[in-house]
């Protein structure tokens, strides 16, 4: 089985399509509250109000498409619908003239993500060898990640010292990124499983086994906990009251990710999934007690920890279910898991953006190590079971 920077080339392009996708989208979405609230005079309500509803479709499209892609048997055509539909979005952005009509665009985007993230991900498992997978999948995070380092990077350079502060040539510039995400599935291989097709297409949660429905509600439970990224790097406040530095914390958590998740993949291969996933529950209640401490020196420290947590976990737990379910519900329960994720990241932003605000940054982060630290008693009892 051919192989470029050490892994199975489908792996690598699928890799690939997510840097493009990633550069295009976090290029287009790092400026969208200025671009929304300056340019077309939207309300602060109103930008809220676009991410979640978003979001919430995209989640809920994930166990849609994973459950269609394992019927038919077929997944490069909806991640590659999934990815087209994102990139025609982008370009549609250069023609719009108030904000009613980004939310269209914004609701479409998170249609096509809702309809290719599982199909890929199945795809990533489908075209690894069994002792790699958590390689495979921690180096197309690492990709995707490269990507999104990126975007912001280049879209502020762009912005501001070439474009005159005009976001729609900006936007014409991502979508043709995005496009390039799209050409790279000419060299990627659908795959396939051998087994009879299931002819029940309705989704149902018999399908999975108890220690896999206690591991999906730790997963809920951990992303609920889990604070959006945005609202943790507003901890650099006390440091930085104007929050100038906010992109520099950002892009070196990426780093810091990227630098880990390719041999913490490798490691995950030898060790297993658990010890991994565990330590990576851990490290994040660690990283979320130290953020509660009224200390700045100890924030970038946090930063880092979060990070590793973060690459403990993000690939190798699609590893793990794939692993410990049926092959014909593949992207069904990979779609799962990543719909019920998404759902606890909106749960967690909200109340723990609502907490910060009435109480303090201590009592936010003390709420998400709670709700961590119960997910991982749940992740544990999970694994006693399997």
């Amino acid at each position: 089985m051919k192989k470029i920077l050490g892994v199975n080339k489908n792996v690598f392009y699928l890799s690939l399509v997510s840097l493009f996708n990633d550069f295009s989208n976090e290029m287009v979405y790092s400026v969208m509250p200025a671009f929304l609230t300056k340019s077309l005079g939207a309300p602060v309500w109103f930008v809220g109000f676009l991410e979640g509803f978003a979001e919430a479709l995209n989640n809920i499209l994930k166990i849609f498409s994973g459950r269609l892609a394992d019927y038919f048997n077929r997944r490069k055509i909806l991640a590659v619908l999934g990815y087209a539909i994102s990139s025609l979005t982008r370009f549609f952005l250069y023609l719009v003239n108030n904000f009613w009509q980004v939310l269209g665009l914004r609701i479409l985007d998170r249609v096509g993500k809702g309809l290719r993230d599982a199909p890929r991900d199945a795809l990533i498992y489908l075209s690894s060898e069994k002792e790699e997978l958590n390689k495979s999948y921690n180096f197309h995070r690492a990709f995707d990640t490269i990507g999104a380092i990126l975007g912001p990077l280049v879209g502020f350079i762009l912005l501001n010292y070439f474009f005159a502060l005009n976001y729609k040539n900006l936007f014409l510039i991502a979508s043709l990124l995005g496009f390039l995400a799209v050409l790279t599935f000419i060299f990627v291989e659908d795959k396939k499983d051998s087994y009879s097709k299931n002819k029940k297409f309705i989704f149902d949660f018999k399908i999975f086994s108890k220690n896999i429905k206690l591991y999906l509600l730790a997963f809920f439970l951990f992303s609920f906990g889990y604070l959006p990224l945005s609202l943790v790097l507003l901890r650099i406040q006390t440091i930085d009251s104007s929050l100038k530095t906010l992109p520099l914390f950002y892009f070196f958590f990426n780093i810091f990710f990227v630098i880990f998740a390719f041999p913490i993949g490798r490691l995950a291969d030898k060790l297993g999934e658990k010890i991994m996933l565990k330590s990576g529950f851990i490290f994040a209640i660690l990283s979320y007690l130290i953020f509660s401490l009224p200390y700045n020196i100890l924030i970038f420290p946090a930063l880092i920890l979060l990070s590793l947590s973060l690459a403990l976990i993000d690939g190798i737990k699609m590893v793990y279910i794939g692993k410990n379910i049926s092959q014909e519900y593949l992207a069904t329960a990979q779609g799962t898991l990543s719909a019920l994720y998404g759902f606890g990241q909106l749960f967690s932003g909200l109340i723990g953006g609502l907490i910060w605000t009435k109480l303090n940054f201590s009592f936010a982060f003390i709420f998400g190590g709670i709700f961590i630290l119960i997910s991982f008693i749940i992740l544990t009892l999970a694994f006693s079971k399997s």
